[in-house]
């Protein structure tokens, strides 16, 4: 039984896993959501040795940042390879200079928190699949009105596809 609604132990959380491929995925709890949060997120993340959560990315309106709990991963920051360990603290304003990736480099599971602000509206770059992301929807809400993804060198005329 809860202690209070805006109270949530990592233990009592409910745990939700996705692997893709060889490289991606681990288990999230989602503590910010399930203590009330609404406009900071945080996230519990545990990482199987050899993998990241996912691609190298920035934000154009959410700021990120990371805890390391337990555990040993490379934090790959731009274009540099930063050894991170248990009780680091790394931050991501926005914009592509940060763009960022935390992989297991370690042999035990890689526990850390992610918190962020919860802007509805964000895009996303991946520089190292070269596309963007447009995602938007209602404040709190886990539903999106968009989420798409497609090539950064990807282009139209504003006016394409309108009766002018």
């Amino acid at each position: 039984m809860r202690r209070h609604k805006n109270v949530i132990n990592v233990a009592e959380a409910e745990s939700a896993e996705r692997l893709t491929g060889s490289r991606f995925g681990g288990a999230v709890k989602k503590l910010g959501v399930l203590a009330g949060g609404e406009k900071i997120g945080c996230n519990y993340f545990e990482i199987p040795p050899g993998r990241a959560l996912c691609p190298h990315h920035w934000h154009a309106s959410n700021e990120e940042a990371i805890f390391v709990i337990e555990g040993e991963g490379t934090m790959r920051i731009g274009s540099e390879e930063v050894p991170v360990r248990s009780g680091d603290y790394v931050a991501f304003p926005t914009g592509p200079e940060t763009a960022h990736q935390l992989v297991n480099s370690g042999e035990a599971p890689l526990r850390y928190l992610c918190l962020s602000t919860k802007n509805p509206v964000e895009v996303v770059g991946y520089p190292d699949s070269k596309k963007i992301g447009a995602l938007a929807g209602a404040a709190g809400s886990a539903d999106k009105w968009v989420g798409k993804f497609f090539p950064d060198d990807a282009d139209v005329d504003y006016f394409v596809g309108e009766d002018s």
